[in-house]
């Protein structure tokens, strides 16, 4: 349903509720002055209720605008010759070679600006095929890392990982992590430093997992 539609509705309304409690009680909950209703009243008394429905307006053509053919002139030879101006283009058309249309300048960029084509490089764009901005190709999607590891205990990665200052805790809490890469085992203890971590912490750690390491008969 068009918004045509809904105001042909909107007014059939105003007249089938004027008709039940009255035209000034009607205007005043529908939004309309009683001059449009009383204007509307002549024509449907004349032609019927489908003179309420909105005519189609017809876009106004001005005195001095340029007739269709010499627009499509203008456009035909503003893109095949997208370098030149509304000057050059304006002096060129009135040469005997291109039909001699007397077309002012200003008259020859509100053609150019009416069908999108204002600047020279729109006009550019459009002869070369595109309008929209390039875009950048795509890159090549990244090639995938992998460790590469025959049996626990050939590659161990350390990690710490700040958690934050928690209750009852004076300094920062520290996560200090050991993963085995082959088996994905991981280790990981919690302690509280000043500021940063220490390195006592993460010594501890490494030799832990050496130790069970050596006691699981991987070394």
């Amino acid at each position: 349903m068009t918004n045509d539609d809904l105001l042909f509705r909107h007014r059939l309304l105003l007249f089938a509720k004027a008709g039940e409690v009255g035209v000034a009680r009607a205007c005043r909950e529908l939004g309309y002055h009683r001059s449009w209703y009383y204007r509307w009243k002549l024509v449907v008394e004349r032609q019927g209720l489908e003179m309420l429905r909105p005519r189609e307006r017809r876009r106004p053509r001005m005195p001095n605008q340029l007739p269709p053919w010499v627009e499509e002139r203008v456009i035909s030879f503003a893109l095949g010759h997208p370098g030149l101006g509304p000057r050059r283009i304006a002096a060129q058309l009135q040469l005997p070679m291109w039909g001699g249309l007397v077309v002012s300048a200003s008259g020859v960029l509100k053609v150019l600006h009416r069908h999108g084509l204002g600047t020279r490089i729109q006009r550019l764009a459009l002869v070369a095929g595109y309008a929209a901005k390039p875009q950048h190709e795509p890159l090549p999607p990244p090639e995938l890392l992998h460790l590469d590891v025959e049996k626990p205990g050939d590659l161990v990665q350390i990690d710490c990982f700040y958690i934050g200052r928690l209750t009852g805790t004076r300094g920062r809490t520290w996560q200090y992590s050991a993963i085995d890469v082959a088996s994905s085992y991981v280790w990981a203890d919690v302690h509280v430093s000043e500021v940063n971590p220490d390195t006592k912490h993460c010594s501890a750690l490494v030799h832990r997992v050496a130790n069970d390491l050596a006691a699981a008969g991987w070394s």
